[in-house]
């Protein structure tokens, strides 16, 4: 075959991004969607300089994403925490059990990534691609996206959300953690650790304040020493932050942890140097995981209504979306005595 005939296709170079358009011309992405869409007025240098960056770049806006503005994807974006947490994973069933049945789709994403400038889920709600939020993530990482992104509907789902106007379903966190803590000294127990998770969390700093407010009712003096604070809320960091409680000298006789999966890292921690849960040290947890029942020693634990949680949290979204108000509501919780505690 003569070489004239042959047709070389060069890979197509990668598309630039909104957050690359936005550095390039010194302006927000938020600016760069308005200029986009005509969606709000821009002065003409603003405007000049994000047109002439999207030429310099190849930035191609979707156009689908520029029709969607005028109307409706149908699809919802719940933002994750942690996939490897299963509960998260419940409260998402109980999101689908409600959207299914109103006619809407999910796409699930990392919220640490999707909230990273560059990312290209980022972008998708920059161009609307989804008609609202389901945020299970910390919510002071949220606030920058809702100053540039207004009317995009969010809900915050397993936290309370102070001073905001984004509605939020939670329960009593605070009150949740006195009731683990008294249970515990009910029990006899005056020595209770604490394991908790990064206080960025709004519920890990309710349920520590719940803890030293119950102790200090019941007139025991809250030691730091007996405060540790995991690095995540996987198992193995469970097992991390419990290890640091058995090289003190007067270890402690119960445990509440913040969370089931610390719970029961705890207590594989504890096996391994032959301490036995419940009889030398109590072990209550937090969630109830499905894997807390089943677990040996069965786990005590605080149970939030997970699935419920969700699906208010999407009842809530759906409300929003159809122009009614929509108000934070609290669920219940309970304490679930099996054979840890």
């Amino acid at each position: 075959m003569p070489s004239s005939a042959i047709k070389i296709r060069n890979k197509p170079a990668a598309t630039a991004s909104i957050s690359a358009v936005a550095e390039r011309a010194g302006v927000s992405i938020a600016t760069v969607s308005r200029v986009l869409n005509g969606t709000k007025a821009v002065n003409a240098d603003t405007r000049e300089r994000v047109e002439s960056a999207v030429a310099e770049l190849g930035y191609r806006a979707n156009a689908l994403a520029r029709s969607l503005m005028r109307g409706e994807t149908r699809l919802l974006l719940v933002l994750v925490p942690d996939f490897a947490n299963p509960y998260f994973a419940e409260i998402v069933k109980g999101v689908e059990s409600v959207t299914r049945a109103n006619g809407y789709g999910l796409v699930i994403a990392d919220a640490s990534q999707t909230l990273s400038r560059d990312s290209a889920a980022l972008d998708s709600l920059y161009n609307r691609l989804a008609d609202g939020v389901i945020s299970l993530a910390r919510f002071a990482d949220l606030k920058p996206l809702l100053q540039e992104i207004p009317d995009l509907p969010w809900v915050a789902c397993s936290e309370f959300v102070e001073d905001s106007d984004v509605p939020s379903v939670s329960i009593d966190h605070r009150q949740a953690a006195i009731d683990a803590v008294q249970y515990l000294l009910n029990r006899g127990h005056k020595r209770i650790a604490l394991l908790s998770a990064s206080e960025d969390y709004r519920w890990a700093r309710q349920r520590h304040e719940g803890y030293e407010y119950a102790l200090q009712r019941a007139g025991i003096a809250v030691e730091p020493q007996l405060v540790r604070v995991a690095r995540g809320t996987d198992y193995i960091h469970g097992m991390e932050a419990a290890g640091t409680l058995l090289a003190m000298e007067h270890p402690p006789t119960a445990v509440f942890a913040v969370a089931d999966t610390l719970a029961i890292g705890a207590i594989k921690a504890f096996r391994r140097v032959g301490r036995r849960v419940p009889e030398d040290v109590a072990v209550l947890g937090f969630d109830d995981i499905p894997v807390a029942q089943v677990f040996e020693p069965a786990l005590t634990t605080i149970a939030q209504p997970v699935r419920e949680l969700g699906a208010a949290a999407a009842e809530l979204l759906l409300k929003r979306l159809a122009g009614g108000a929509a108000e934070s509501r609290t669920l219940d919780h309970a304490l679930i005595v099996r054979q840890s505690a």
